[in-house]
């Protein structure tokens, strides 16, 4: 077991990130086994589901003439847009069935405001609206943390970075990731987080 400080952050194992998905990720069921095998490990396992309204804003069918993947401004800056994906109670939503769910002790829902997106574990895409999550860990105890999922360069980065920012210990396990690695994406987000201070372990 690893200390009692430390938790395993599983980042959006669902559906629609993995191959046949709205939104799959290249291999995102393939790190489901190394997820799997990592959880007894840890006394805290936290899970988070992508959970968006129908009309959510960051999908590309919410704005006239707009093409998946192009980039808008949005009050709180540029914003991806999406294919459609993860709406709240549909199968693509749902985590995929290989994934072991029973030992975690947080399932955290994001991106369950129309207006915003949020890519991050910890707070939405403004970067000042939080989750929930700090505080329970906080109380949890909890110091150091590793994070495994999808996507790599979006949900696990994001949420690795503000994770590093309010004091965390982070890690990134890339091996129990996957990236969607759009336009570079992949790179500028693991600078970014080594930046940060992430330890990223490849």
């Amino acid at each position: 077991m690893r200390a009692a400080d430390e938790a395993l952050i599983v980042i959006d194992v669902q559906n629609d990130f993995c191959p046949d998905g709205a939104l799959a990720v290249a291999e995102g069921d393939a790190i489901i086994p190394q997820i799997n095998a990592l959880m007894p490990d840890f006394a805290c396992v936290v899970l988070t589901q992508d959970w968006h309204p129908a009309d959510h804003s960051s999908f590309a069918d919410m704005h006239a003439g707009a093409a998946a993947f192009g980039l808008i401004e949005m009050p709180y800056g540029p914003q991806v847009l999406w294919p459609r994906h993860c709406v709240q109670g549909s199968a693509g939503a749902a985590f995929h069935p290989d994934l072991q769910t029973d030992s975690a002790q947080l399932t955290l829902r994001k991106g369950f405001r129309s207006g915003i997106d949020s890519y991050s574990a910890f707070f939405e895409n403004d970067h000042e609206t939080p989750t929930g999550l700090d505080g329970y860990l906080r109380a949890r105890g909890i110091a150091k943390l590793t994070l495994v999922g999808l996507a790599t360069d979006f949900c696990v980065a994001y949420s690795a970075m503000d994770a590093a920012r309010l004091g965390f210990e982070v890690t990134v396990l890339a091996s129990a990731c996957r990236a969607i690695d759009l336009n570079g994406s992949l790179a500028a987000s693991k600078a970014a987080c080594l930046k940060a201070g992430v330890i990223w372990q490849d």
